[in-house]
């Protein structure tokens, strides 16, 4: 077997891959469930070469992603359910229907016009998927409803931030930033309560409803949530490892390190960052 730009041959690689007895036993044990993690994993590695501006690692990240779908497929087919060409020809019958004014006669000719056009057409499309589900007899919580256009199936950051965007659309929204600020002290208030009574189920849910306040306190002050979040997450990653390097040089590991030590590290190097900056 050898490599080539051609789809077929990952296809032929996947095939051989999930051959009963002379496949790979690890291929040959998974299901749709558990290979869900390494897709939503691989598709996170992608935006993260993107955001690196890696272009080595991204072409490998896409790569990484498309075996996902392949994956996906293979799976699919020997259920005898669909296949991989059907895949490509689900997307780009999708495409096509879409863009009108790209492939055959529409009217819009300006960005705003072609949202308003894709929208109507998603909108036509959503109504004749959920025909078809009901052929099938395949029902679901949330599938109608205004909200219902939002996928659960994404992060929930994400999905949070896009539930709050569409029912802003029919105006169930905060009218200004600041009372979603007693919103939170709010949510903060009750989390301490259910911290005292020690229940846990409460605890997660008052966590939940405080995670859903700044996440819209970050679409009122046009700050992106994961954005915002993955910014923190870089700047705690560049200081533990101020601390982690700074031990090193004192001969002291993370594991013998008190939290007073491993604190004052942290504030030099909250420091540095402010004279850098």
């Amino acid at each position: 077997m050898e490599p080539s730009k051609d789809i077929s041959r990952l296809i032929e690689i996947m095939a051989a891959l999930r051959t009963p007895v002379t496949g790979c036993p690890w291929d040959l044990e998974q299901n749709f469930s558990t290979i869900k993690p390494y897709t939503i994993e691989e598709a996170y590695e992608v935006a993260d070469a993107i955001e690196r501006n890696d272009m080595d690692d991204l072409c490998e990240e896409l790569g990484d992603l498309l075996l996902q779908v392949v994956f996906h497929a293979r799976m699919a087919e020997e259920a005898g359910e669909f296949s991989f060409g059907d895949v490509v020809e689900a997307i780009t019958k999708k495409m096509i229907r879409r863009h009108p004014h790209v492939f055959a006669v529409s009217d819009a000719a300006t960005p705003d016009a072609v949202k308003v056009q894709w929208d109507d057409i998603k909108a036509e499309e959503k109504r004749e998927r959920a025909e078809r589900r009901a052929k099938r007899g395949i029902t679901e919580d949330f599938k109608h409803g205004f909200l219902s256009s939002v996928h659960r199936s994404q992060p929930a950051l994400t999905e949070a931030l896009k539930l709050q965007q569409r029912a802003a659309k029919v105006g169930f929204d905060w009218s200004e930033a600041e009372p979603i600020l007693d919103k939170i002290e709010e949510e903060i208030g009750e989390l301490r309560e259910a911290l005292r009574e020690r229940r846990q189920d409460k605890v997660s849910d008052e966590l939940g409803d405080l995670i859903f306040a700044l996440v819209n306190i970050g679409r009122h002050v046009k700050a992106d949530p994961e954005e915002a979040l993955r910014g923190t997450n870089t700047k705690f990653r560049r200081r533990f490892s101020h601390i982690e390097t700074e031990l090193q040089k004192s001969n002291e590991t993370l594991e013998d390190a008190t939290l007073e030590r491993m604190e004052e590290l942290w504030q030099a190097a909250k420091a540095i960052e402010r004279q850098i900056g």
